[in-house]
C-alpha cells in the first residue's frame, strides 16, 4: 500500500498475471457494516471481501498444472506475448480464503500474516478489498465532510508488522473490461500513490512495465507500539498508468504524504502498550474529513483522529510542529513536512477523491527491505533497528494478526458513541 509495500506487490506479482474466469467458483467472505447518519442512526450493510486478484490462482486455460507466470519475470513469455493472447490462454480461479489467512465473522474481519501447512508457516500477507452488497464491484465509500471509524484488535502486532486499513481510488469495477471479465469480483484493479509496477493492470497484462498511480489515503498503518494516519496526493484521477519519471519521487504521485505519527511529533507516552491508546486491549478508530464550509460540496481543510476506549473518547495527541500546537493534519502541519504532498494537490486534491470515492482496503505486511522502520523505529517509533526483520517475526510470532471489526461511516459524529472524553 505505501512507501515499502511495493516489496510486498512484488511477491504477489508472482502469483498471478492474466484474466479470464475459471472453473473454481469465487466465494467471497461476509462482512457487516454499517451506513450511518445522524437522522436515522446506522443501517447494517451485509457487505463482503475480495482477496487482489494476485493471490488468485492463474493458470493455462484447460491445464491448471501450467502457470501463466514465470518467476521473477512476471508472465508467461509462451502464453502472454500480447495482452489479447494473455487473456485467452490463462483463466484465473478462485481462491480458499481461509488458507490465505483471511476469516471473517459476522462484522469481524481477522487477517493473519502467516499461514500453517504441511508442519511449515510460510508468509501469505493477505490485502482485501471490500465489495458493496451486490458482490460484483468495490463499494466506493464518499467520505467528504464524513468520518469513518472502525474496532481494531494488534497487541500481537509486534515491531515490524503493519496491520493497515486505508483508501485508495480504484475503478469501481476493478476495470472490468473484455480483456478483463473478472473485474472486482476477483480483485482486479489495485493502486497506489507508490505507482506500484505489478504484473497487470486493471487485470490486463502489463506487457509496458507501467505503473498504478492513484490517489491514496492511509487510515490506519499500525503495529502495537507505532500509528500513522496519511493521506498521498495525486495530481490525477482514479488509476493512472505512469510510465519512466511519472512513477518516480517527482512524478504524479506523492510517495512520502503528510502523516501525523504520535511518536515521531514528539508524543512518546501516548500511543503503545499499557499507554492512554492502550493496544493490549480493542479500541475504536475514527477519522473525520473536515471541509471549510462544512459540506461535502467543500474543500477538505483538516483530517481529525480521536480514539474511543473503555467508553471514553480519547482526544488526538497534541504535537509541537514550528512553535503551533497541532493535534489533526491541516494545511499548517502539511506545509512545514510534506512539500511534495502540497506540490501534488495536498488536502484539496485528496479532498476531491473522497469526494468521488474510494475502495476501503486491509492488508496484513511486513517489510524484508527496511523492517517497517518508517514506522516504528528511529524517529517514528520506539522499535530498534533489527527487531522488524520477517525472518525473526516468523521464527519468534508466527501467530501474528490483526482483527477489524465494527466498520462504520457516515455524518460526522454519527458512527461512534459519545461517552466521557479524557
Amino acid at each position: 500500500m505505501t512507501r515499502v509495500l511495493l516489496a510486498a506487490v512484488v511477491a504477489l506479482t508472482q502469483l498471478a498475471t492474466a484474466q479470464r474466469i475459471g472453473s473454481i467458483p469465487e466465494i467471497h467472505p461476509q462482512l457487516q457494516t454499517w451506513k450511518c447518519s445522524s437522522q436515522n442512526g446506522c443501517i447494517k450493510h451485509n457487505s463482503s471481501v475480495v482477496l487482489d486478484a494476485l493471490s488468485h490462482p492463474l493458470h493455462a486455460a484447460g491445464n491448471a498444472s501450467v502457470s501463466c507466470t514465470d518467476g521473477q519475470n512476471g508472465s508467461s513469455k509462451e502464453l502472454c506475448v500480447t495482452k489479447e493472447s494473455c487473456a485467452k490462454n490463462c483463466v484465473l480461479d478462485g481462491v480458499d480464503y481461509a488458507s490465505h489467512g483471511v476469516h471473517t465473522a459476522a462484522d469481524r474481519l481477522i487477517l493473519h500474516q502467516y499461514q500453517k501447512s504441511n508442519g511449515g508457516v510460510s508468509a501469505v500477507s493477505p490485502r482485501v478489498y471490500l465489495l458493496d452488497e451486490s458482490g460484483k464491484n468495490y463499494d466506493m465509500l464518499q467520505l467528504l465532510n464524513q468520518e469513518i471509524s472502525f474496532d481494531v484488535e494488534l497487541s500481537s502486532l509486534v515491531c515490524g508488522m503493519n496491520g493497515a486499513l486505508y483508501l485508495s481510488e480504484m475503478l469501481q469495477s476493478g476495470g472490468r473490461n473484455k480483456l478483463n471479465p473478472a473485474g472486482a469480483q476477483y480483485g482486479t484493479g489495485y493502486c497506489d500513490a507508490q505507482c506500484p509496477t505489478s504484473s497487470w493492470i486493471n487485470g490486463v497484462a502489463n506487457t509496458e512495465s507501467l505503473g498504478a498511480c492513484c490517489n491514496e489515503m492511509d487510515l490506519w498503518e499500525s503495529n502495537a507500539r507505532a500509528t500513522a494516519l496519511t493521506p498521498h496526493s495525486c495530481n490525477t484521477t482514479r488509476l493512472y498508468a505512469c510510465k519512466g519519471d511519472d512513477c518516480g519521487s517527482n512524478g504524479v504521485c506523492d510517495k512520502s504524504g503528510c502523516g501525523f505519527n504520535p511518536y515521531a511529533l514528539g508524543e512518546k507516552d501516548y500511543y503503545g502498550y499499557n499507554m492512554t491508546v492502550d493496544t493490549n486491549k480493542r479500541f475504536t478508530v475514527v477519522t473525520q474529513f473536515i471541509t471549510d464550509d462544512h459540506t461535502a460540496g467543500g474543500n477538505l481543510s483538516e483530517i481529525r483522529r480521536l480514539y474511543v476506549q473503555n467508553g471514553k473518547v480519547i482526544q488526538n495527541a497534541v504535537a509541537e510542529v514550528s512553535g503551533s500546537e497541532v493535534d489533526s493534519i491541516n494545511e499548517s502541519l502539511c506545509a512545514n513536512s510534506a512539500s511534495s504532498f502540497q506540490r501534488l494537490g495536498g488536502l484539496k486534491q485528496m479532498g476531491n477523491a473522497l469526494r468521488r470515492g474510494m475502495v476501503l482496503i486491509f492488508s496484513i505486511w511486513n517489510d524484508s527491505d527496511q523492517f517497517m522502520s518508517w514506522l516504528d523505529s528511529g524517529d517514528a517509533g520506539p522499535c530498534n533497528s533489527t527487531e522488524g526483520n520477517p525472518d525473526l517475526i516468523q521464527a519468534q510470532h508466527p501467530e501474528t494478526s490483526v482483527t477489524f471489526s465494527n466498520i462504520r461511516w457516515g455524518d460526522i459524529g454519527s458512527t461512534y458513541s459519545h461517552k466521557k472524553t479524557r
